[in-house]
């Protein structure tokens, strides 16, 4: 395992990280219901999950038939991760890898890579994408989320906040940098890294990598997850996920 800052951070935040995700509003109303809503019917596909953190998109893409494994840096999300499929007795591999390292496991077996909001993250974004292209089978699929380049970004020098409640605003002071800092999560107390990167970086490091951009969404709230809250709610009017839909060539 390389102890790259990506998975050092990773593995700090332990189990905060654990307590967010399955509680957390915008991943469990909005960012995980959207992305299983994009990817379709995924019955008997061999899907690999990558960066899975504690394991809640591998359980349910288990239950709707898929073959999982699941990978992330961090050895007690893996563990976590572990725990919680064994509860619920489902059948699902789980790795300690670093994405730009998927050691042993083997090229072109995967009809679909799942990357779900960890692309910004990850240290190594072109080696990540290298990987994910090796363990496609030809013509599968990458499904990815990511935090929005054009929305959000540092908000004390990048991409900023002005304003309160359902009329906050955006206000770009800096699109290009920082590309990185440190910071808790929403609700979180343990600072990891964030990075930021441009929407040219990730074309054309897609481009580079070998993968053809099929689709691209913007999601905004519907009117019943704009009920939920106001940070929801503010989902109809800013886009603050962008989700991309790719081939292997």
């Amino acid at each position: 395992m390389k102890q790259d800052s990506s998975t050092i951070a990773w593995n700090a935040i332990g189990d905060e990280w654990f307590e967010l995700a399955q509680t957390g509003e915008a991943r469990n109303c909005f960012i995980m219901p959207q992305m299983l809503g994009y990817m379709g019917d995924v019955k008997e596909k061999r899907i690999l999950d990558l960066a899975c953190g504690e394991g809640g998109y591998s359980r349910e893409l288990t239950k709707r038939g898929a073959k999982l494994v699941a990978v992330d840096c961090s050895k007690k999300a893996i563990e976590y991760a572990v725990k919680l499929a064994e509860k619920e007795n489902l059948s699902i591999e789980h790795f300690v890898r670093n994405s730009n390292d998927l050691f042993g496991i083997e090229s072109e077996t995967f009809d679909i890579v799942l990357c779900s909001m960890m692309l910004m993250d990850c240290e190594d974004f072109e080696g990540t994408l290298k990987e994910v292209v090796r363990v496609l089978k030809p013509g599968g699929s990458v499904y990815a989320s990511v935090i929005h380049p054009c929305f959000d970004g540092n908000h004390d020098t990048g991409i900023g906040r002005q304003g309160t409640g359902i009329d906050r605003e955006v206000v770009v002071k800096n699109y290009f940098e920082p590309r990185e800092w440190e910071a808790p999560l929403y609700q979180g107390t343990i600072p990891v890294i964030w990075r930021h990167r441009t929407m040219e970086d990730y074309v054309k490091t897609f481009v580079k990598a070998g993968l053809a951009i099929v689709d691209l969404n913007e999601p905004r709230a519907s009117d019943e997850q704009a009920k939920i809250s106001v940070p929801m709610a503010w989902l109809q009017k800013i886009p603050l996920y962008l989700y991309w839909e790719l081939k292997k060539l």
